[in-house]
This record gives structure tokens, C-alpha cells and sequence, in this order.
């Protein structure tokens, strides 16, 4: 057995090295680096920079942004591809090529998905044709406040396939009898998926909100794409602002705008964490 452990480490050790090296040794660094003033002497300034940096209006509406569109992209994801997974499993096996079919725009370039885009949402597109058959007049969906729409349907186009499949994996592994059961019982559809189907694949729901959530704080490259590096304020991101100041070379800036984001986002996910805990405990 101990043979088979140390086996198992020098298998380890090379992406452990590569990880450390390339990962773990620049986040140490960088946080040395954000507290410095960034001139030739690099001299020690403290929190100076973390101060600036929070009354730098730049900054706090890209962090604004960024936080609005993963609280609308990320919920929305996990709701339907929650929904559309449930269907899939009740369709199998004739719901192969749908299973199929949702993975695809996950596969698809982002430059080809963002081409497919900007025809779409073009002034004379096909979305703004269907808004006048609906009734509504046309919309500059590519500029102003209306981009935050072509951005988040983009965004759960692209991300809604693999969550569906994750979701899918956790469904097929719940026991076909306790739905049985349920039914004699006479439990409906609503009762069985808050009785059974969702306190079963509760680590799920945490793992698929968590990927999306920081898949959503990604939402960079289709804005950048877009919108260009100095989009409309509607959807000017973190990304945006930390793209930006690295043209200037303002490292310090770039190294303080992505520790003090980094914080955040492990006080959200330690929130997540806790949450999941709760709620593993209250249904064992």
C-alpha cells in the first residue's frame, strides 16, 4: 500500500511543480507587488494602493458590472439548465440528440459564436426583425445600456450545454424507485423535484452554480469583443478596467484591482460553501 502511494506522488510531482512554479509563486509575489509603488526602488507604500484603488470610480463600476452580470448570468443558467435536464432525463433514451445538441455552442469557437452574434443583433437582424413583428421598434442592440441583452443570451447560449450535462449525470444516478414510490403515494411532479430530485443532487447544484458563477466572471472577452476596451458603462467590466490599465503599464494597479477582486470572490464562494453545509445538514 505505501508502495502505491509514493507511486502515486511521482505521478503528482510534475503538475505539482508546474503548478506551484506557474501559479502558486506569482500570486505570492504579486501580493508584495501590490503593495509596492511601482518605481525603480519599488519601495514598500502599504495599503496605499488598495485605498486608491477603492475610490477610483473606473474600478468600482467595473466591479459593479461585473458583480450585476454574474448575479443575472449565473442564476440564470442553473434555473434552466436545471429545467432542461429534468426534461432530457424523462425523455431518455429518445432524448440522445438533444443531449447532443445542447453541448455544441459549448464546442463552438468564441469567434465564430461572436460573428453568429453580431449578424444577429445587427440594427437590421434577424432579432431586430422579430421585435418589429412583434410589434416593438428597432433596437440598437450593440451599443448603449440594450448590449447587456446580446451579452447575457450569449453567455447562456455558450454555458447552458455543460451544465445540462452535469446536471443530467446527477439525475440518472438518483434510484428510479424512490420516484415510484412517490407516485403511489401520489406525490406530483412539483412534490417529487422538492422532496427528491433536488435534495439528492444538492453537491451538484453547489459544484454547477460555483463553475458559473466563475465562468460569469469571465464575461470579459465577449464584452471586449463587442464593445470594444471602453464599452458603454452599462457593461464596462472589471476585466475592462484591469485590460486597461495594463496597456498603461499601471502593474500596481492591475495587481491591486485583482487581490482585492480575488478577495471577494473567496468570501462569496466561502458563503456558497457554508450555505451547502446548512442545507447538506438539515436534509441528513
Amino acid at each position: 500500500m505505501f508502495t502505491k502511494k509514493k507511486s502515486v506522488w511521482l505521478f503528482l510531482m510534475p503538475g505539482g511543480l508546474g503548478l506551484m512554479l506557474f501559479y502558486i509563486v506569482p500570486f505570492i509575489g504579486g501580493i508584495w507587488y501590490s503593495l509596492t509603488d511601482g518605481s525603480y526602488r519599488n519601495a514598500f507604500v502599504g495599503l496605499k494602493n488598495y485605498i486608491d484603488i477603492w475610490q477610483n470610480p473606473m474600478y468600482l463600476l467595473g466591479l459593479k458590472n461585473t458583480m450585476l452580470l454574474s448575479l443575472i448570468c449565473a442564476p440564470l443558467v442553473w434555473v434552466l439548465s436545471f429545467a432542461i435536464a429534468s426534461l432530457l432525463n424523462r425523455l431518455r433514451p429518445q432524448g440522445a440528440f438533444f443531449r447532443n445538441s445542447v453541448l455544441l455552442p459549448y464546442l463552438m469557437p468564441s469567434s465564430a459564436m461572436l460573428l453568429i452574434w453580431l449578424v444577429a443583433f445587427d440594427y437590421g437582424g434577424v432579432v431586430n426583425r422579430l421585435w418589429v413583428a412583434l410589434g416593438f421598434g428597432r433596437v440598437m442592440w450593440l451599443q448603449g445600456a440594450a448590449l447587456r441583452a446580446p451579452i447575457i443570451l450569449l453567455f447562456v447560449w455558450k454555458n447552458l450545454g455543460f451544465a445540462v450535462i452535469i446536471f443530467l449525470a446527477a439525475l440518472q444516478a438518483i434510484p428510479e424507485p424512490l420516484y415510484d414510490f412517490a407516485r403511489l403515494e401520489g406525490a406530483g411532479f412539483f412534490r417529487q423535484t422538492f422532496g427528491i430530485t433536488l435534495p439528492m443532487i444538492v453537491p451538484t447544484a453547489f459544484l454547477v452554480i460555483i463553475l458559473e458563477w466563475i465562468n460569469a466572471f469571465k464575461i470579459f472577452k465577449e464584452v471586449y469583443f463587442i464593445g470594444g476596451a471602453y464599452p458603454d458603462e452599462a457593461v464596462y467590466t472589471l476585466q475592462n478596467y484591469m485590460n486597461n490599465m495594463y496597456g498603461k503599464l499601471n502593474y500596481q494597479n492591475v495587481t491591486t484591482a485583482a487581490y482585492s477582486f480575488a478577495l471577494i470572490v473567496f468570501m462569496l464562494f466561502g458563503a456558497l460553501f457554508l450555505t451547502q453545509r446548512q442545507l447538506l445538514k438539515r436534509l441528513t
